[in-house]
Formats: C-alpha cells, sequence, structure tokens
C-alpha cells in the first residue's frame, strides 16, 4: 500500500528576490494507493512543481509531502530512499537518457540500487518487455531513437526500479495516435500491478481515463474529484475560465444536444461516445 499525501504545500522560487515566484501554494492533496490520477491545470498553473515535490526533487518553502505517512524530507535517507519508491519520469526523455545503450540507461537505477547482476538483467528484460521495447533496440544508442522511443526508454528505466508509485509529466506530449495509445497501455498494465500512477496531462480526453483528476489553476488547488464530477458540463465555465476545458466527446454530445439531438448521457471518452451513439441507433431501429 503505497499513499502520498501533500499538506499545506508551498514552493517560491528565487525567494526573496526581485524574481520571486509562487509556483504553487497551500496544496492539500491525497493520492490513493492504486489509483490513477491525473493532474491538468493551463500552463504556468504549477503542474510540473508539484510532482517535483512527490519524489524530493524539490523542498517545499512550506508544508510536508507524506509517503505511506512519513515525512520524505525528513531525513537525507529518507529523501534518497523514496526516490527507489516515487520513480518521475520527465516530460523531455533527453533529461534522463545518458549512457551508451538503452540497455544500460535501464539497468542504470537497479544497478544504484545495489542489486546482484543477475537481478538487474532481469529487470532490464521485464521493463522491455512491459514498454514494448524489442531486443534489438537495447544495445542501441538512446539518441538514436525517435522521440516516442525515448520517451518509452526513460518510462522503462523508471519502471526497471519496481517503484511503488509512478509520476510521469506529460507522457504523452508530442507523441502520434499511436504513441499515445502505447503509453495509455502502459500505464493501465501498471497500475493493474497495483502501482499508483500519477500523469500531468494537457490533454483532457487522458485526464478522463483516470480514476482521480486534481485541477491546479493559478498555483492552487482547484479541484480534486473523479472525471465525471470534473468534467460535468456544470463546470465548463470554471473549466473554461481557468484555461481548459471539457474532453472533446463531451463537447461534441453537448453540440449535438444543443441542435436538437436526444441526449447521449455525458461521454468522456471517444470508447463512451461512440456506445452511445450505437447504442441509441440500435433503439431507433438503425442499426442490428
Amino acid at each position: 500500500m503505497s499513499e502520498i499525501k501533500a499538506e499545506g504545500l508551498r514552493h517560491v522560487y528565487s525567494e526573496g528576490t526581485p524574481f520571486e515566484k509562487v509556483a504553487i501554494d497551500n496544496i492539500n492533496v491525497t493520492i490513493p494507493h492504486g489509483q490513477l490520477v491525473g493532474i491538468i491545470g493551463h500552463t504556468g498553473s504549477g503542474k510540473s512543481t508539484f510532482i517535483q515535490h512527490l519524489n524530493g526533487l524539490l523542498k517545499p518553502s512550506a508544508g510536508t509531502i507524506y509517503c505511506d505517512g512519513q515525512d520524505i524530507n525528513e531525513t537525507k535517507k529518507i529523501t534518497h530512499d523514496v526516490r527507489f519508491k516515487v520513480g518521475l519520469v520527465f516530460q523531455y526523455p533527453e533529461y534522463q537518457l545518458f549512457e551508451e545503450t538503452v540497455a544500460k540507461d535501464i539497468a542504470f537505477g537497479p544497478t544504484n540500487m545495489g542489486l546482484s547482476k543477475a537481478e538487474v538483467e532481469a529487470r532490464v528484460e521485464e521493463a522491455a518487455k512491459i514498454t514494448g521495447i524489442d531486443g534489438s533496440v537495447l544495445s542501441k544508442s538512446p539518441f538514436e531513437l525517435s522521440g516516442g522511443q525515448r520517451r518509452l526508454c526513460a518510462i522503462a528505466g523508471i519502471l526497471a526500479m519496481e517503484p511503488r508509485i509512478l509520476v510521469l509529466d506529460e507522457p504523452n506530449a508530442g507523441l502520434d495516435p499511436h504513441g499515445r495509445a502505447e503509453v495509455r497501455r502502459i500505464l493501465a498494465e501498471v497500475k493493474g500491478a497495483g502501482v499508483t500512477v500519477v500523469q500531468v496531462t494537457h490533454s483532457m480526453e487522458d485526464a478522463a481515463t483516470c480514476d482521480e483528476v486534481v485541477v491546479l489553476n493559478q498555483s492552487r488547488l482547484l479541484m480534486h474529484l473523479t472525471p465525471d464530477e470534473v468534467f460535468s458540463p456544470e463546470n465548463e465555465p470554471l473549466l473554461r475560465e481557468s484555461g481548459l476545458g471539457l474532453p472533446a466527446p463531451l463537447r461534441f454530445a453537448l453540440a449535438l444536444e444543443q441542435d436538437g439531438a436526444e441526449p447521449l448521457g455525458d461521454p468522456l471518452t471517444e470508447d463512451e461516445l461512440v456506445s452511445a451513439i450505437t447504442g441509441r441507433a440500435a433503439t431507433s431501429g438503425e442499426v442490428g
């Protein structure tokens, strides 16, 4: 069981200087074990700053991060240990890739954990399998790979440490539809194995597939609810004011309803929209 909790979290960059900027302020969030949690917010709302506190990469100006009830910044050893428990994948994989080969990059974390050579090799093999990295790619330089492949390599390097909490910053950014589907598959598999998953995303559709959604606005917590609650039509004005909006499938369904079509419910994903449309067509005798 791995729960992570932010209590009164505040971070100020360049504090005490003319360039002082409050990035996050009084954030109180509990991320329960085994959940897939999406974090959304306009650019500059504090999303990336927030998640960099979850494994001690950044230390709060005020407030506390707890992992399984323990203050992760209480001692240097606790902070060091939590970085193997809470794995962070950056938005730009180049920040994490530096070894000569993909295999060595994936092996870096497990090696630093003091594992045996056989255990490290087993973890590299398993992480490559989960992320769909072909064996022929393992001997290549990570910088020979496409952007999507580098993203998978960075994810594999974190998974090889077998974290109990996986945190990703914009894992689908810049990927084509196939790449986005592959990342979604990986996150579903990891969550299915009992790992808590936290992902920052600009995609309302990706956020809609999560168990819970955390909404940040102007450095503060705006909402922490289920996708159905966050993306209810009643919340559209508030989301729009925050530089966000409703998922495209829901916008489409509402537009049809405004044009006189019968309501399709509130579909948040493409699959839900297709199911609602085909179900309505079958009911009216147009298909089947």
